[in-house]
């Protein structure tokens, strides 16, 4: 389901009008939160298409590139689910597709048989070594239009956004409520 359910934006001028009857209404931050909208509309349509044309889904491909980074070392089920930012419920469903593909498989951990480590299989290995370069060139792709120095700002930008919204602090509207 997409985020912003407008086929076309509002123009600049609508949303001055709309800010003279909700005086809370800040004309810039709106045009930028809904372009913002657009873009992950856009971006995640495209994504879904690459991976559909691959016969993959993008949370599978994030299963098997956590899987494939040397850099995790405890690679159990409830542990890539953290990684991943998903429920258990969810990895399990994941992880469920990719061993019925032969792409991972689960086994005891050697120390401690409560435990379930995943790995890729040589399959699931080759199966990203295939994907991958396509999936970088369908990013570069989508990021051409920005130079280096643009991408470097844009990044710092969406960082910046991203701090507020996990800072911690209340939201002015949850401290409103209490």
């Amino acid at each position: 389901m997409p985020l912003l359910m407008l086929k076309d934006l509002p123009q600049y001028e609508c949303i001055l009008e709309a800010a003279k009857h909700y005086p809370t209404l800040e004309p810039t931050a709106n045009e930028a939160f809904l372009h913002l909208l657009r873009t992950a509309d856009l971006v995640n349509e495209d994504s879904q298409h690459f991976f559909s044309k691959h016969g993959m889904s993008q949370g599978r491909f994030t299963v098997m590139m956590l899987l494939h980074r040397p850099w995790i070392k405890v690679k159990t089920p409830a542990a890539l689910a953290d990684w991943a930012g998903v429920t258990r419920a969810t990895m399990t469903g994941l992880l469920d597709t990719l061993e019925k593909d032969g792409l991972a498989i689960r086994r005891p951990d050697p120390n401690d048989r409560r435990i379930t480590q995943v790995e890729l299989t040589g399959a699931g290995i080759q199966r990203l070594e295939e994907i991958c370069p396509d999936c970088f060139r369908s990013i570069a792709r989508i990021m051409a239009p920005l130079d280096d120095g643009e991408r470097k700002q844009f990044v710092g930008l969406l960082q910046k956004i991203q701090a507020g919204l996990t800072s911690g602090e209340p939201r002015p509207e949850a401290a409103q409520l209490s």
